[in-house]
């Protein structure tokens, strides 16, 4: 979900194991050469979902292991689904909506927020209802991110993925 650290966990689990990061919202944005509100207001959801698509089958084709960052709305297409559990271990970083909507405040830079008409606090309670079974479908292991940094959070993922540390991996 949106806010629940997706990006930074991921800079810094693939720093700790020595891999390349990839997150697949700042690669369409590249690929597009807009940000993703603007991407949104322009051009709609549909082209970003086409793009986020193509962007997701070319990460995951790559042959060297990396950490991958996707967005929150990946988990809306099957294919997709099954795309992320053959390609790894996927970590689902669980949040509550309330500490969402902390993260996200005004939800001004986040298009499915900034359009909802009751604000960003209901627009999460929304978003989560429709996609936790997804997360829980997709993930291999749910890392609880609430009330803690996003190093401790890096870390309980690295120990959770049972992936060794670049520091191990030197020995």
């Amino acid at each position: 979900m949106m806010g629940a650290g997706k990006s930074t966990v991921a800079r810094l689990v693939a720093a700790r194991l020595g891999r390349p990061c990839v997150d697949t919202d700042v690669e369409v944005e590249r690929v597009m050469g807009s940000s993703v509100s603007e991407i949104f207001a322009t051009r709609g959801e549909a082209a970003f979902r086409a793009e986020e698509a193509r962007v997701l089958d070319t990460v995951l084709a790559g042959t060297v292991p990396a950490v991958i960052s996707v967005g929150g709305g990946t988990v809306l297409d099957p294919a997709h689904r099954a795309a992320l559990r053959r390609s790894g271990t996927v970590v689902w970083l669980r949040a509550r909506p309330e500490t969402l909507a902390l993260r996200v405040g005004r939800g001004a830079d986040r298009p499915l927020l900034a359009a909802h008409g009751e604000g960003p606090g209901v627009a999460l309670v929304e978003i989560d209802a429709q996609r936790r079974a997804l997360y829980e479908e997709v993930a291999s292991v749910a890392v609880d991110v609430d009330d803690l940094s996003a190093r401790a959070v890096a870390e309980r993922v690295v120990t959770a993925s049972g992936a060794a540390p670049k520091q191990e991996e030197r020995r």
